[in-house]
């Protein structure tokens, strides 16, 4: 049996008739000549020749892409593959829907931009309202990390407090004052995230453990803090859902000290759920950030929340932005919420995000790997080399070179996925993407597997 998903389809993706795909033995990807020379091209212009840091761990080596439709990629070297990237979220609808297409290029000839206001600000705003539990007011910006950092600024002049509280493995944006605790640093600490950070970032902020309401208990109740901040679903770290009445305790500890409770929902908004992980797991927080998903792959983000916190934006607390609002971007939103809305869409993905991660548990128990795999709604991680993964630590000690050498097989067999284990699914992927996709997870772990087995975690 042939473990390789298909690496062409013409009428899946867009064609090239001077672009075959690169093949070996078995119908496998052996190499990739032309985007390895796009690789060395870019790095003439661009650091590391990529456009964000975070592209450079793919290996064996950044892929270059010519276009794509529905669930597929289509790479220079003509090789297709059926992409759970899906642009590290974004791409929910898959690629180039024709809703979201449409919708796009209607607005594209009525211009750009304003610089002044227009009525699908308002018309997205009141989708994402009534949606998103709590939502009174939406602040429209471009980018999840600007989202935090209005949202911090809301805190502390609703609070007049100046500190907050975030958790280890937790992900807020690349800035100063929300990269922290993300990963550990050189000296094995979760501290600063990047040379050139400000270490004084390091005072404004207490990192607490995921899950530890104890721990939490004890920061907040000194009445420091302006907000809390979470990923309601430990997405960027292991897909760790959370502990049976955390986020419960989480909503109840803020509001006995008056703190602003803030979930960071730029993956799990409108993916988890219509109305995210605060509809999921029925909590409201105060405020909610939004992005990735919310536009189909278009630049938007935003704030959502109560009315008292976001209109203090307008009385004293900055919040600015040539971008803000777009129109383009917004008629992405638009076009978005409304195909995410189709009927069966949430069900497909439960549906297919339990399908795949039941897959991959099966495949790995057939191979005697110890690994884990976890999955909420269409988000789903492998973590190898540790059974039974319930934690950030546990996350952290996965086997991330032996998960890198199955990637590369996957690449092989026509499956591009993310570095780290988290894999994205779009309401374009079928029943039969799923089971090619496990079929080649099956082949690519064999063949990873002959160069050694994944280091078992010591706990």
């Amino acid at each position: 049996m042939n473990d390789a998903v298909a690496t062409t389809d013409d009428a899946a993706v867009p064609t090239d008739d001077a672009a075959t795909a690169t093949e070996g033995a078995g119908g496998l990807i052996d190499s990739w000549p032309r985007s390895h020379e796009a690789w060395e091209r870019t790095k003439r212009s661009l650091p590391g020749g990529i456009s964000t840091g975070l592209r450079s761990a793919m290996p064996p080596h950044p892929l270059f892409f010519e276009g794509g439709a529905g669930p597929r990629l289509r790479d220079l070297d003509g090789n297709s593959y059926l992409d759970y990237v899906l642009g590290w979220g974004p791409v929910i609808l898959g690629h180039g829907h024709e809703g979201l297409t449409r919708a796009v290029a209607a607005q594209l000839p009525h211009g750009a931009t304003y610089g002044a206001g227009h009525l699908l600000e308002a018309e997205v705003a009141e989708m994402v309202i009534e949606r998103v539990p709590g939502a009174q007011r939406v602040l429209w910006s471009n980018t999840g990390s600007e989202a935090s950092q209005v949202a911090l600024r809301v805190a502390r002049g609703a609070t007049g407090r100046d500190r907050f509280v975030k958790f280890g493995g937790h992900y807020h944006g690349w800035t100063d004052t929300m990269l922290l605790g993300y990963r550990p640093g050189p000296d094995g600490e979760l501290g600063l995230g990047s040379r050139g950070q400000l270490p004084r970032a390091l005072q404004e902020a207490a990192i607490a453990p995921w899950g530890d309401l104890e721990a939490v208990a004890e920061l907040l109740r000194t009445r420091q803090f302006a907000a809390l901040f979470c990923e309601p679903v430990l997405c960027n770290s292991g897909v760790i859902a959370p502990p049976e009445g955390f986020l419960e305790g989480l909503r109840q500890l803020c509001d006995e000290t008056g703190t602003v409770l803030v979930f960071d929902e730029v993956i799990t908004g409108f993916r988890m759920s219509r109305g995210g992980a605060a509809e999921l797991y029925g909590v409201v927080p105060d405020l909610v950030t939004l992005a990735k998903a919310v536009a189909g792959g278009y630049p938007l983000a935003a704030v959502a929340g109560t009315a008292e916190l976001l209109d203090a934006t307008t009385a004293g607390i900055v919040h600015a932005g040539t971008y803000n609002g777009n129109p383009v971007v917004l008629a992405a939103a638009k076009a978005t919420l409304e195909a995410l809305d189709e009927p069966g869409v949430y069900e497909g993905f439960e549906r297919h995000g339990r399908d795949l991660a039941s897959g991959f548990a099966r495949a790995l128990a057939a191979q005697d790997v110890a690994a884990t795999v976890n999955q909420v709604g269409p988000v789903v991680q492998c973590i190898v080399g540790v059974p039974g993964s319930r934690d950030f630590e546990d996350f952290l000690a996965a086997d991330q070179a032996f998960y890198d050498r199955l990637l590369v097989q996957l690449l092989r067999r026509g499956i591009f996925t993310l570095p780290g284990g988290r894999w994205y699914i779009s309401t374009a992927h079928t029943d039969a993407d799923i089971a090619a996709t496990i079929q080649a997870f099956e082949g690519a772990l064999a063949t990873a597997l002959e160069d050694g087995r994944p280091a078992l975690a010591q706990r």
